[in-house]
């Protein structure tokens, strides 16, 4: 775990519901696969600062098949090609940032190190079943994780953040926590699910709004540089 969230989330690590936790994924991991690997499981708190969060959006459960999850919400690493919802989400982004072109890669890393905090709510899932480690205890710690990032916004009286909240698995997540609406920005829509997607977050003006929220807060260049995730034109032979 990156070291400014180690700091802020260490006294859930002696809390019974993280020993059981653990205790849980012990058993899991000597009769069955999980994703992502261990190794990754809390990558999105290394590739994203506690004190340089931006935007924050809320996952639910990882990616259960082989080669897909990495720590990362809704993000992939190759050769895997980007799954249905996060091909939705690019095309929002092309729809609302200029020069955005969807890339052929689903690693969402390099937005994540600009300050976009990926999160599922649950962090581990059994291979080819989803939503298999709900309600183990991972929903507890990963409502800490937010409600550190608004404790240390709350400290840092000038940070603003922006919440993306997409379907009502995410709604309900946040609702749980005391948002100040007048500092931050709290953007809702249908989940980029296939099967919700034309239902609200295709138009939802998301990523255009929270890059002109942010440059309202941090200045011209306070927002997202998506374009970053761009597939690299290959140079000339």
């Amino acid at each position: 775990m990156g070291e400014t969230w180690y700091s802020a989330l260490s006294a859930e690590f002696k809390k019974s519901y993280f020993a059981d936790l653990k205790s849980f994924l012990q058993k899991e991991q000597s009769s069955a696969t999980i994703y992502p690997p261990l190794s990754d499981i809390y990558s999105w708190s290394r590739l994203t600062s506690l004190d340089e969060v931006k935007v924050v959006v809320v996952g639910q459960d990882p990616y259960h098949d082989v080669g897909q999850a990495h720590g990362l919400a809704f993000s992939v690493l190759p050769p895997t090609k980007p799954p249905p919802s996060l091909r939705n989400i690019y095309k929002q982004l092309a729809s609302d940032i200029p020069g955005f072109v969807a890339p052929q890669s689903g690693d969402l890393s390099p937005v994540a190190r600009q300050g976009v905090l990926w999160l599922n709510t649950s962090l581990t899932v059994r291979a080819h079943k989803a939503g298999s480690h709900a309600k183990k205890g991972w929903e507890t710690f990963t409502s800490q994780v937010l409600k550190a990032v608004l404790d240390h916004c709350q400290k840092n009286g000038q940070r603003s953040l922006v919440f993306m909240v997409w379907g009502k698995p995410a709604e309900k997540t946040i609702a749980t926590l005391s948002i100040d609406k007048k500092k931050h920005l709290v953007l809702k829509s249908a989940h980029p699910s296939p099967l919700s997607a034309n239902r609200g977050f295709f138009g939802n003006g998301h990523f255009k709004q929270a890059n002109e929220w942010l440059r309202q807060q941090y200045g011209k260049d306070g927002g997202i540089d998506w374009t970053v995730l761009n597939t690299p034109k290959k140079g000339k032979v």
